[in-house]
């Protein structure tokens, strides 16, 4: 039997140990909740406003945008930390320095194009 089997047996264990958790969790809130339903309680709540009229909105696009542009640089930031930790190492100094340059490049190529495009204006 290869010496791998165990660590696998471990993580195994340890989803099955997170399952039970949750679901642990959900099952003490179901109990422990009380549950009186009134009229009120059965409403559609929407902030604090009583529903009235259609269910269709208007909705503005620049929130998606601005929650795109976001998950564009957090994306970013996630990458830059590896690179930071590969950078040092020998023989990979130069080579990670030009890829991550270039990989910037790229994102300041889309962000200028944002720019360009009016999107990041809060009008």
């Amino acid at each position: 039997m290869p010496d791998y089997f165990p660590s696998y047996s471990v993580v195994g264990l340890l989803a099955v140990v997170g399952v039970l958790f949750v679901a642990a969790a959900f099952g003490a809130g179901r109990l422990l909740r009380p549950v009186v339903p009134t009229p009120e309680k059965l409403l559609t709540y929407e902030c604090g406003v009583d529903p009235v009229g259609e269910g269709w909105a208007h909705t503005q696009v620049r929130y998606y945008v601005y929650a795109f542009l976001y998950v564009i640089f957090a994306v970013d930031s996630v990458f830059l930390f590896p690179w930071a930790t590969v950078f040092d190492a020998q023989g990979y100094g130069a080579t990670t320095l030009v890829e991550m340059f270039l990989f910037l490049g790229f994102l300041a190529v889309g962000l200028l194009y944002a720019y360009r495009k009016g999107v990041l204006e809060w009008t």
